[in-house]
């Protein structure tokens, strides 16, 4: 008979204390965001156990050269509104990439987790930059292999 594991308190503990860096110059932002997703949910190894948070941080760099295919800079169009009367803007991926790369990133990893209050604390384990240099060497942070 087969005995089902769940991840404990001190499993989320040895998970916060692992950091990944990825460099998103070399990626393409989909591809990339998804692989990020399953790190911070902790899909990626056999504890996984979707009440508790045993995912990676990850932090990624260079985030204004991520790569998109296609026409999506010129034709992907991002849609908010302010809450006032006539608040609605629109901003295409290329103008997001250029003045918030930062916030592309992050919006587009949100977007791929849960929606709870578990995906809120995953994302504080996300840091996004916008060129290659970052703060968290303390954390010594290992290479996120990510699948062309």
């Amino acid at each position: 008979m087969t005995k089902t594991t769940f991840a404990t308190v001190e499993d989320h503990q040895r998970a916060a204390q692992e950091w990944f860096v990825v460099d998103a110059s070399k990626h393409v932002l989909g591809r990339m965001a998804v692989r990020i997703a399953e790190v911070l949910m902790g899909k990626d190894k056999p504890l996984y156990t979707p009440h508790i948070s045993v995912g990676a941080g990850v932090i990624v760099i260079n985030a204004e050269k991520v790569g998109v295919t296609g026409q999506k800079r010129e034709t992907r169009v991002y849609t908010r509104w302010t809450g006032h009367v006539g608040g609605q803007r629109e901003e295409t991926l290329g103008q997001l990439l250029e003045h918030d790369p930062e916030k592309l990133i992050k919006n587009t990893v949100r977007r791929m987790l849960p929606k709870n209050r578990i995906a809120r604390d995953m994302l504080r384990r996300l840091k996004v930059y916008r060129d290659a240099n970052h703060p968290h060497v303390a954390q010594q942070p290992k290479e996120l292999l990510i699948e062309r």
